[in-house]
């Protein structure tokens, strides 16, 4: 890492740990993970955050990345391949976040 200061980690109660990091990503990147935190709501049953969305989406592709041959293993990525944002042409940010908003709230 090139960050001045690292991370810090924390273990948890459960034996997990927690880092916590400052990510930033695009408002699509954004709405995905609203909807994926909307999935894991539906199947918990209960109200989940994004931080529960992405740990989940990383500890998921973790778990797929460890059952596949070496040669074959490539960097874990955020979002499978077939979820990855289209390229689009360039909107003012206000714009872009309205339309990520509508796309969480499910309104788009």
């Amino acid at each position: 890492m090139t960050d001045r200061i690292s991370p810090q980690m924390t273990a948890t109660p459960d034996g997990e740990a927690e880092i916590s990091l400052v990510v930033r990503l695009p408002w699509e990147d954004v709405a995905r993970l609203g909807q994926e935190a909307g999935r894991l709501a539906a199947q918990m049953q209960r109200p989940v955050t994004l931080d529960e969305a992405v740990s989940n989406r990383l500890r998921t592709n973790a778990l797929g990345a460890h059952a596949k041959p070496a040669a074959a293993a490539q960097p874990a990525a955020m979002m499978p391949p077939s979820a990855s944002v289209s390229s689009l042409p360039a909107r003012p940010p206000a714009e872009q976040a309205r339309q990520a908003i509508d796309r969480i709230n499910g309104t788009a």
